[in-house]
């Protein structure tokens, strides 16, 4: 098992690609927090990964609330004493063409996907410290590299989470925690149903592997970034995205 006994907080694991990563951690051995804004989806989850053997804790969490946040991380660290892996995968969209998008549009975005991931990475970062290791592995895009029609605020936030990445590579690898950001192509999740079937086969067909892709595809880049396979590894921006942007 490649992450035996690490203690692993997945940020908008309810469904998705983070659902899908808290069920592959649990199979590599690690304790898994589940944290959603659902309560009933939050509990579902932690059953469904308790009853596979793997051990789970629930929390319902607004990422954008830092109260929310540190009461999560506090609550973690009692009960299992040590957090070893930050999933930073909490996430949403509110598109509109530039023309059109609101303040509340862009903020609410903003706050979520960028501010968020800076709230669970602060909170994490004593407990890290103090353990002299710690792997946070942060939710960018292809988007967020390329732009993209409509996307002003997801582009901006998704971007800015490449930033914070490097940047905290370069403050914290001397303290033994690795940062590395992952950047999905079009993944098939409850955030894609709403694109029209014709946008998603020209997805199809401009990516050179000819198809979608799947959370598994994602959950496992995760699983390699946070397991010892990548050791040597920090300030990476892993692209997967079946080859989109070639």
């Amino acid at each position: 098992m490649r992450l035996k006994g690490k203690v692993a907080i997945v940020t908008g694991s309810t469904k998705g690609i983070g659902l899908e990563t808290a069920k592959v951690f649990a199979r590599e051995g690690a304790k898994i927090v589940i944290c959603g804004t659902r309560e009933n989806a939050i509990k579902e989850v932690v059953e469904e990964i308790k009853s596979g053997g793997a051990e789970a804790l629930g929390f319902k969490v607004d990422v954008s609330n830092r109260a929310s946040v540190d009461e999560m991380v506090t609550e973690v660290k009692n009960a299992w004493g040590r957090i070893d892996i930050l999933v930073n995968n909490a996430g949403i969209t509110a598109d509109a063409m530039l023309k059109k998008m609101t303040e509340e549009q862009f903020d609410k975005v903003l706050n979520t996907n960028l501010k968020g991931v800076y709230n669970c990475a602060q909170a994490v970062l004593d407990t890290m410290t103090e353990q002299g290791s710690g792997v946070i592995l942060n939710a960018s895009s292809v988007v967020g590299i390329y732009g993209n029609i409509g996307q002003t605020n997801y582009a901006a936030a998704k971007w800015g989470v490449i930033g914070m990445t490097k940047t905290w590579a370069k403050e914290l690898g001397r303290k033994g925690i690795r940062v590395n950001a992952v950047a999905p192509g079009f993944i098939m999740t409850p955030m894609t149903e709403a694109v029209p079937e014709k946008v998603l086969d020209m997805m199809k067909e401009k990516a050179p592997l000819q198809r979608l892709g799947m959370p598994i595809d994602i959950a496992n880049a995760y699983l390699f970034l946070a397991s010892d396979e990548a050791s040597f590894i920090t300030g990476a921006v892993l692209s997967v995205d079946g080859g989109l942007v070639i």
